[in-house]
């Protein structure tokens, strides 16, 4: 039965401990293990080749702020969205490092913000991207022909939750301050949440979730790997039919009667 966000907001109430708590274990979608992504469809994009045909500007925004999209952590559905704002710090922060990539590819880079092929930047609509892409790159050659026809058109990008707070009732999650730096910005075949136009977002690694669980959490995880990854003792049945059942006799490989055998007990 698909838990309700009302009991999912009453039961975050009693067990999260302050408003400005990050979600835990904050998903994409209602299934455990899901990827913390939402991504959206990519807003205005316009590609431009130059007079030469040796780049190719690719101009969109990959996040709107000020759009509710649904998320899920442990107690069930929330609405989470990212609050006007959120980048300005990121973005100013000095040698600021975010590669443009393929479906979150570290190695399908196609573009940087430390060689200047990547801008990005905070408006009132959200997260601008301006990319000069080489034409050379066998990964833009890939994926021009996609973006021109439509076949791929949602974007997300890696990051880090740095500020947040939940809303009163614990039905909506606002982020307010977001970390980038070493994250990505990523073209996507599909998002976790298509139907979400402009937030794309992707979350947390595993490693941050398990940093943001409170210590009640923490132990309550930590001993149910216990419990997975412990062999269950023998019942004692299963240790007196080992101990007395008799081992089945070894075959070698004269136990076949030969007619030589029949020869040289004749002879």
């Amino acid at each position: 039965m698909t838990i309700t966000m009302r009991a999912a907001a009453e039961a975050r109430s009693a067990r999260v401990a302050a408003l400005a708590d990050r979600p835990s274990q904050r998903r994409c979608a209602e299934e455990p293990g899901s990827l913390p992504r939402v991504s959206a469809r990519l807003r205005d994009l316009d590609l431009r080749a130059s007079a030469d045909g040796k780049t190719v500007e690719f101009d969109g925004y990959a996040s709107v702020t000020a759009h509710p999209y649904e998320m899920w952590d442990v107690f069930g559905p929330y609405t989470e969205q990212v609050t006007p704002g959120a980048f300005t710090t990121t973005l100013a922060q000095a040698g600021l490092d975010v590669p443009l990539v393929l479906q979150h590819m570290d190695l399908r880079r196609i573009a940087r913000t430390t060689n200047g092929t990547l801008t990005l930047t905070e408006d009132t609509t959200g997260l601008h991207t301006l990319a000069t892409l080489d034409t050379a790159d066998v990964d833009v050659q890939y994926i021009l022909p996609k973006l021109r026809a439509g076949l791929v058109d949602e974007m997300s990008f890696k990051f880090r939750i740095t500020s947040g707070s939940w809303s009163p009732d614990w039905t909506e999650y606002h982020i307010e301050q977001i970390d980038i730096h070493r994250g990505d910005v990523a073209i996507v075949g599909f998002g976790a949440n298509p139907a979400t136009a402009g937030a794309g977002i992707r979350g947390l690694d595993l490693d941050e979730m398990i940093r943001a669980l409170d210590d009640d959490r923490a132990r309550e995880v930590l001993d149910s790997l216990r419990v997975r990854f412990t062999p269950a003792a023998p019942s004692l049945t299963d240790a007196l039919r080992v101990r007395f059942t008799p081992a089945a006799p070894s075959l070698t490989a004269r136990a076949v009667i030969t007619d030589d055998d029949v020869r040289l007990r004749l002879a």
